[in-house]
């Protein structure tokens, strides 16, 4: 008989193993992440991260930019999706429950005023960002709901924007 190593393509002893070492050396799990950002020109920049492609950034037309890359709001919505769908990937497997299709809709409000110098010490930030997941399996709705409660409540990206996170500017 075979051994299951991965659920939803998740290596599942990965994750477990991660865990452990984790409650075996807490400190472990204190980690820095980075990312360096170069200007190009006009609105447009990229990110590198590790050794991936470097992730391009760019502003709308209607916003001055050339739409050559999302911006760095609709990025920030991305990065919230994404951390939300590692989240149900790795719960789901962790609690055995597969995957059908996974599809989450992020959608912030966000008023420009204080952003185009019109609203000096307003808030240029989302006022509101909504998540909406679409998920399909042949969990229980109660197994779902619980696996739901789980993700919501251990997302790194979804806690970072639900905080008041100290964030150090400076200009050398």
């Amino acid at each position: 008989m075979a051994t299951v190593t991965t659920i939803n393509d998740v290596n599942i002893q990965a994750v477990v193993g991660l865990a452990q070492k984790i409650q075996q050396e807490p400190q472990v799990a204190a980690t820095e992440w980075r990312a360096d950002v170069t200007w190009h020109e006009g609105f447009r920049s990229s990110a590198q991260i590790r050794d991936f492609a470097p992730v391009s950034s760019d502003e709308p037309k209607g916003l001055g930019g050339s739409d050559s890359a999302p911006n760095p709001v609709e990025q920030l919505l991305g990065a919230l999706g994404n951390c939300l769908a590692v989240g149900y990937a790795a719960n789901a497997t962790a609690a055995g429950i597969e995957i059908r299709n996974l599809q989450i809709a992020v959608t912030g409000d966000l008023d420009l005023h204080t952003f185009l110098g019109l609203n000096p010490g307003g808030n240029a930030g989302f006022e509101s960002i909504r998540a909406e997941v679409s998920l399909d399996s042949d969990a229980s709705p109660e197994a779902l709901a619980d696996l739901h409660e789980h993700v919501v409540s251990t997302s790194p990206v979804g806690h970072t924007l639900k905080g008041a996170i100290p964030v150090s500017i400076q200009l050398d």
